[in-house]
């Protein structure tokens, strides 16, 4: 008989300060005694009985830094085997605390700059994949050129980037090859700009890597065509149920999109998954996931609030 792994679940925190403009996140080292001793992690512990995660999450805080929470987002929850125990690691973005923060707990702590490799070593090995995927924007914006006309999407763009938009799909399978590929090629003119900004072409890869391009979108359909991750540096994919999510993880993506959640003019009649969905759907994500449809900034709270690492547009982004 097969044994069965005992998995421990954990609240984890990434604090995050100086939003949107300079953020940071805290990282705190382990103090002596402790497996994995001197290590940087992201602060939290073990859901104890009784608690759900986000129980788990303040009280951690409240001992081992001092503070009381006021917003915590939920986030992604990854599982990570280490050699004395398997643990779900639920993860929370917390963006407000009542409090001085302090190392009750911890040998220390440091604020690290979103994007940049951290300063400190060693950081535990489950903690990695959640370094890249902070720095993810918190909109993802969807080109539109087919309705709008290249050239007005191009003038829209430049507002955009100019505003701080920083990730950017390539959509637009509908304009015909010639016009796609020079209308991607101005755009992404307009995004080295920029240097932070990433470019993904939807279902491409022959013409993201002519271009330069950070990487790939998937369709929900080539999600399933593909054998393994496409080699780009960046690799994200449409999702519409939990069958598709899990195979974004499986093929170790970078992140997925997932709707439509609320009613939008691309399905007209269709009244979207709704954020309860949605919630159930990303509870379990190892991947940050942006919602879609019908989404604006007057939004982007009560995404965060169901799970969404943020909100992906194809008409609201500018």
């Amino acid at each position: 008989m097969t044994a069965i792994t005992e998995i421990t679940d954990v609240a984890a925190a990434v604090l995050l300060r100086g939003e949107p403009a300079a953020p940071e996140f805290l990282l705190a080292q382990r103090p002596p005694g402790k497996v994995y001793a001197g290590y940087w992690e992201f602060p939290g512990g073990k859901v104890e009985a009784g608690e759900d995660a986000r129980q788990a999450l303040c009280r951690e805080l409240r001992e081992e830094l001092g503070i009381d929470v006021r917003q915590a987002w939920p986030w992604i929850c990854r599982q990570f085997v280490y050699p004395h125990a398997t643990v779900r690691l639920k993860f929370f973005r917390v963006t407000a605390w009542d409090g001085e923060i302090a190392p009750i707990e911890h040998s220390g702590f440091t604020w690290a700059p979103v994007g940049e490799a951290a300063k400190v070593a060693p950081i535990l090995p489950a903690n990695d994949p959640i370094l890249r995927a902070i720095a993810l924007p918190a909109c993802y914006a969807l080109t539109h050129a087919e309705a709008n006309g290249p050239e007005n999407e191009l003038a829209r763009l430049r507002r955009a980037l100019a505003d701080g938009a920083r990730l950017i799909q390539v959509r637009d399978k509908s304009l015909p090859p010639a016009r796609r590929r020079d209308f991607a090629a101005a755009t992404m003119a307009l995004a080295r700009e920029y240097p932070s900004t990433r470019v993904l072409i939807n279902d491409d890869p022959e013409l993201a890597r002519a271009l330069g391009a950070s990487g790939v979108h998937l369709s929900s359909r080539q999600l399933w065509r593909v054998e393994r991750r496409p080699d780009f540096d960046c690799v994200a994919a449409s999702c519409h149920t939990a069958a598709d999510l899990a195979r974004a993880a499986e093929l170790a993506l970078d992140f997925a999109v997932l709707g439509p959640v609320l009613p939008t003019a691309s399905h007209p009649g269709l009244p979207g998954i709704g954020w309860s969905r949605f919630a159930q759907l990303v509870d379990r994500s190892p991947l940050p996931v942006y919602a879609l449809g019908g989404m604006d900034a007057a939004v982007l709270d009560q995404a965060r609030a169901s799970g969404a690492h943020g909100i992906a547009q194809l008409r609201g982004w500018h």
